[in-house]
């Protein structure tokens, strides 16, 4: 569906993206991560055709994005940042989605009012930040899309309100197969609604799995041994992280869950527990195994 292929974005010198490489399948929902500065809004603008890459290509369906009109009237682009007409009530600003995008439903508009609870006679500068991001879905899931692409969609929704938002995009991706790629630091919000991540660091995607497998090849291990973790151990399991309370001794490693067991079981342990991580815990070691400073954090 979405085939990002080693592109690369410069401004004033600055390389924003290099030699980025993401694949989006079909159907997914696609969570990007990482840290500020990493280029997140920079391949987002790439893929909505803001901008144009000045090394590699960017295809949806096997289409280039830039001035690809076709492609863009299947695409939603919602941004932290909003914009809308200062003179645009919100039915106004939905008579000109209307215009612009081929499958536009008035009937879901219309069932979408049950949902947002606003007047769409109302001028949309004259909401709150958090209504005018309510307004943005109303308008982008009336617009059927074939693809979403958010940044920071929910920030500034009441709980309630992205219980409902986030509804109303999976059901979306379970009935329509529409393909959701999200940039979010809620990595807790992520973990609930992505099949897919990818970690992004220094302007590329350093690891892009399924979640499952992201977080089934690294581990939390709680171990503890009568006369403390032998050293030979630490050498065979490399942990990406050691912490201790007490007697014992929390290990972030990575690989096979048996096989960790099986060398630790070696030692004749008191404690051994693997416990799983959670996304926010997979970020935060796997950019710490590549030099990105952290505080010694107990999660």
């Amino acid at each position: 569906m979405i085939k990002v292929s080693n592109v690369t974005k410069t401004f004033d010198g600055f390389t924003a993206l290099n030699q980025l490489n993401l694949n989006v399948d079909k159907g997914s929902v696609y969570g990007l991560i990482g840290p500020n500065g990493a280029g997140k809004t920079t391949i987002i603008k790439n893929l909505c055709g803001i901008y144009r890459p000045d090394e590699g290509d960017i295809l949806i369906d096997n289409q280039p994005v830039y001035e690809n009109n076709a492609i863009k009237q299947r695409m939603i682009y919602i941004s932290d940042e909003l914009f809308f007409y200062s003179t645009y009530s919100i039915k106004a600003a939905a008579d000109m989605y209307s215009k612009i995008y081929p499958k536009w439903d008035w009937n879901r508009y219309q069932n979408m009012k049950e949902v947002f609870k606003m007047d769409d006679k109302r001028k949309i500068r004259r909401l709150s930040k958090g209504m005018q991001k309510q307004v943005a879905f109303w308008l982008g899931i009336s617009a059927c899309p074939d693809i979403m692409i958010l940044d920071e969609p929910v920030d500034g929704l009441d709980p309630v309100m992205r219980r409902n938002v986030w509804s109303l995009v999976l059901s979306d991706v379970a009935e329509n197969e529409t393909t959701v790629l999200i940039s979010s630091h809620n990595l807790r919000e992520l973990e609930d609604v992505c099949d897919h991540v990818g970690i992004m660091f220094n302007g590329k995607v350093v690891l892009e799995k399924s979640l499952d497998d992201v977080k089934g090849n690294i581990h939390k291990v709680q171990t503890a041994f009568a006369d403390g973790i032998p050293d030979e151990l630490i050498r065979k399991l490399k942990p990406l992280h050691i912490s201790e309370f007490g007697s014992v001794k929390t290990m972030i490693v990575k690989g096979v869950t048996e096989d960790i067991k099986a060398q630790i079981a070696k030692y004749n342990p008191l404690i051994c527990d693997i416990l799983p991580l959670t996304l926010e815990e997979v970020f935060i070691y796997e950019l710490g195994g590549m030099g990105y400073e952290f505080e010694n954090i107990i999660l």
